[in-house]
């Protein structure tokens, strides 16, 4: 018997996955004002099984910015959840040296998803100042889907696009993650913890993407290694 595609096992990212992951994320609509920085909210499970994650992570996100300082910068805002009921926001930076000496400061601890927590900061985040993306990076999902299906769905009115990036092989987590995804109107992906510079050049897409729009995306898709460089093809389509 086939399986339902979206009940399969989510791998290790293939040039596929980053493909489909990017050509979304091209076709996404930003909508900026002329001269108004892009603003990121950068969201994580802090629970324990993520440990070595957070540490990638804290190396990646200097990338991040490096990566739109030419498109006129980006502001970024750390949320995690972590433990009983923890859930923390920073303040907006655009300063990289910032970001990491808060995300350096914090340490996983055992606990439940938070994941409707996240989406309802976004949502009232939007209210203040226009988000132009959400990244959000976990592991699994004990939550009620339903629920976060119908946030994701509002975050999608709001214009607020998700992007998902998922860590491990958990099958309830990848229907969820990939339900927000299209619910936003955002994008999905799977990724190796061992892949670092694969997830680096994902979310720095993000980001660029964030700050500039699509052509920033082409352009930044174009300096890239063969496995992001090839997806251009597919991104002018």
């Amino acid at each position: 018997m086939s399986m339902d595609k979206d009940k399969q096992l989510p791998r290790k990212s293939t040039s596929t996955d980053i493909d489909a992951f990017l050509q979304k994320v091209a076709a996404t609509p930003v909508v900026k004002k002329s001269g108004q920085r892009g603003r990121l909210i950068f969201a994580m499970d802090a629970t324990a099984s993520r440990g070595p994650s957070w540490d990638h992570a804290c190396q990646i996100q200097s990338e991040m910015f490096k990566e739109t300082a030419a498109l006129g910068g980006l502001d970024i805002q750390l949320c995690y959840y972590r433990g009983f009921g923890e859930f923390h926001t920073s303040q907006w930076t655009s300063k990289p040296d910032e970001l990491l000496k808060q995300m350096t400061a914090v340490t996983c601890k055992g606990g439940h998803t938070q994941i409707e927590k996240v989406l309802r900061h976004a949502k009232s985040e939007a209210i203040r100042h226009r988000i132009n993306a959400l990244i959000f990076i976990g592991d699994c999902m004990e939550e009620d889907p339903d629920t976060l299906g119908q946030l994701a769905g509002e975050l999608g009115i709001q214009g607020i696009p998700a992007f998902i990036f998922q860590e491990g092989h958990d099958p309830v987590a990848a229907r969820t993650f990939k339900q927000i995804a299209r619910l936003t109107n955002g994008a999905y992906c799977p990724f190796d913890i061992h892949s670092v510079q694969q997830l680096r050049d994902l979310l720095s897409a993000v980001a660029v993407y964030a700050a500039g729009g699509r052509q920033a995306l082409e352009n930044f898709c174009q300096l890239k290694g063969d496995t992001v460089r090839q997806l251009i093809h597919q991104v002018k389509k």
